[in-house]
């Protein structure tokens, strides 16, 4: 094993335990990433593999458990699963697949701290305004490169706050326009009785208030890209002039007769399932397939859990230097409270928290308080903070018992289906079960 973790270069340290014993004393006295235990020297723990992986997962706290053995036995990989491991790998193991498990276990189970796949140096830690090296944004990356050069039409599907906009720029900045005009407009966010005029421009007089001629997105992003947000809100007549648009090279203004040429990329985004759309017929098929030519997906951010602290370091770095103050990272329970949550608001939401948190308090490393009190006051729960004592707060897991066990209530104690649910695995409700038995026992 030090011979693997050495190809992994510096900042991987390896503690040797020669006994089960040896290994309890180590992981109560010390926070591990993970535990890779060799089920033959856990005999003196206990003589079944439940009791010493259900002792290992007590004492581990939160760390990954890989069990280890020679046997190749189906039902003592079962076994300590459901005890607690969070994997289960044959020896003797290259250095490749232990790197390449370790990473996929700490993306599933969302682990702070990421776990080594490759060399930092073959990541990409930014990249045209995106933070995160999880496999899921590399992949998108890689989509851009690829698609960047091309004239074609993009669609950019993800839920809100994953970045479709800094998705249409990064395809800007790399294609041959990038010395063009970069357009963005929002469709649900214009009110629908100026919506043409946005998008295809005006002749003076066609409207009250239109006492000059005026330039649409489209017309403006001549030479460039014109990104077209929430297309899906888009009223259907203007979808039909939009269509003809992608047809002709052409637009005509509101008001005139004659068509403008126009060398435009387009690339369009919506936060919903766009064949939904088609079938509820509010988005015209027609259209939807002469956009749909380059499909991007951005995965949102509860699925790639390394990239979270990555994303709030920088987000903290940036904040911090525009109000003038001196933070110095997050503490480490702030990581794991982070790095658990489901963010339905995606980077935006996590990008607004720091901010709140910044500009709240004055300094030094971030603690659970001040992210607790940020998001409390951001959703209205609070008096200002001055004015009133911190609301009680329940240790960690306590919460956790208390998600897991309504999981449960709500699938008839089916832990598969609540594991699923939840997006853990289901040997991490089994751990947690073990542990709380323990502690209600003592």
């Amino acid at each position: 094993m030090a011979a693997i973790f050495a190809q992994w270069g510096e900042g991987v340290d390896l503690v040797h335990c020669t006994s089960g014993q040896q290994g309890l004393r180590s992981l109560r006295t010390t926070p591990f990433d993970v535990v890779l235990a060799e089920t033959a020297t856990l005999e003196d723990v206990g003589a079944q593999i439940e009791t010493a992986f259900s002792a290992l997962a007590g004492a581990a706290r939160g760390a990954l458990i890989v069990a280890l053995s020679d046997s190749g036995s189906v039902s003592l990989a079962v076994a300590a699963m459901q005890a607690g491991a969070h994997d289960y790998l044959n020896l003797p193991i290259s250095g490749r697949v232990l790197a390449a498990r370790l990473g996929e276990l700490g993306q599933r189970h969302g682990k702070a701290r990421a776990v080594a796949q490759e060399p930092a140096s073959e990541k990409t830690s930014d990249f045209e305004g995106f933070v995160g090296t999880s496999p899921q944004m590399r992949a998108v990356y890689d989509q851009i490169l690829r698609i960047a050069p091309s004239a074609a039409p993009v669609f950019v599907t993800g839920e809100s706050g994953t970045g479709k906009e800094v998705t249409a720029e990064a395809l800007h900045k790399r294609s041959p326009r990038a010395a063009g005009p970069f357009i963005a407009l929002n469709a649900g966010a214009i009110p629908r009785e100026l919506m043409e005029a946005e998008v295809f421009g005006a002749a003076k007089g066609a409207y009250t208030g239109a006492h000059a001629d005026r330039k649409g997105a489209i017309e403006m992003a001549d030479g460039g890209t014109l990104f077209l947000d929430e297309i899906g809100e888009m009223d259907l007549a203007l979808q039909s002039k939009l269509l003809r648009f992608l047809q002709t090279g052409t637009i005509t203004r509101v008001g005139e007769s004659r068509a403008r040429p126009v060398d435009v990329r387009v690339v369009c985004a919506t936060n919903r399932n766009p064949m939904q759309l088609v079938s509820e017929k509010k988005f015209r098929e027609d259209l939807f397939y002469r956009l749909h030519v380059l499909p991007i997906h951005l995965p949102p951010l509860r699925q790639r859990p390394c990239d979270i602290m990555p994303l709030a370091q920088s987000f903290l770095a940036r904040f911090a230097a525009e109000e003038n103050k001196g933070f110095s990272g997050f503490a480490p329970d702030v990581a794991d409270l982070f790095v658990a949550r489901e963010w339905p608001g995606n980077v935006r939401q996590l990008q607004n928290l720091v901010r709140r948190i910044v500009v709240m308090f004055d300094g030094g490393p971030v603690t659970l308080d001040m992210g607790l009190a940020a998001d409390i006051e951001a959703r209205g729960l609070s008096a200002p903070l001055a004015d009133c004592s911190p609301p009680p707060v329940l240790p960690m897991w306590r919460q956790e018992q208390r998600i897991i066990e309504d999981a449960l209530d709500a699938f008839g104690g089916n832990i598969a289906k609540a594991a699923a649910a939840l997006e853990i695995s289901p040997s991490t409700i089994y751990r947690k079960k073990v542990g709380w038995d323990r502690a209600g026992a003592a």
